[in-house]
């Protein structure tokens, strides 16, 4: 379990990754000495991946994002190292999941526009040997978007 102010902290870092040490620590209730030791405690222990920033995709040009499901024909060999390599390759595949139930995969993809996923589905994802089956959902719209993960900052 982690201390209660690296929960803040935590928390604090992904409401807003720009925020002063400063500012950081008068949310979080430490000086600010305290606070940047915990902060590069946090992330030595590589509790941080890495700071970006979310880009709003539609802005951009990005107007499609689609759920692929994904079934291999074969999970033997290198049919999966292949397919997982190919996937990583990919900028368009924001998100990669292997899963249980009908799919092995669900990649969330997303594009210009439907001409964009036809072909990046047939020369990318179908050019992989491994690949026997893709079913594909739209997303007509997104209701809930957010990288933020639920952190208990009230727990002692």
């Amino acid at each position: 379990m982690l201390e209660r102010f690296v929960r803040r902290i935590l928390a604090e870092l992904q409401r807003d990754a720009r925020q002063s040490v400063q500012e950081l620590s008068a949310r979080v209730g430490l000086s600010s000495t305290p606070c940047w030791r915990r902060l590069k405690e946090i992330e030595k222990a590589g509790l941080i991946r890495r700071h970006t920033v979310l880009l709003d995709r539609e802005a951009i040009g990005l107007k499609e994002c689609l759920l692929a499901h994904v079934t291999l024909a074969r999970h033997v060999g290198t049919a999966v190292d292949e397919f997982e390599r190919a996937v990583l390759a990919h900028p368009e595949v924001i998100e990669c999941y292997s899963t249980t139930g009908d799919a092995d995969y669900i990649l969330k993809v997303v594009v210009p526009d439907m001409k964009a996923y036809d072909h990046f589905l047939h020369k990318q994802i179908f050019a992989i040997a491994g690949v026997a089956n893709v079913r594909t959902a739209v997303v007509l719209r997104e209701v809930k978007y957010d990288t933020v993960l639920p952190i208990d900052t009230e727990s002692p």
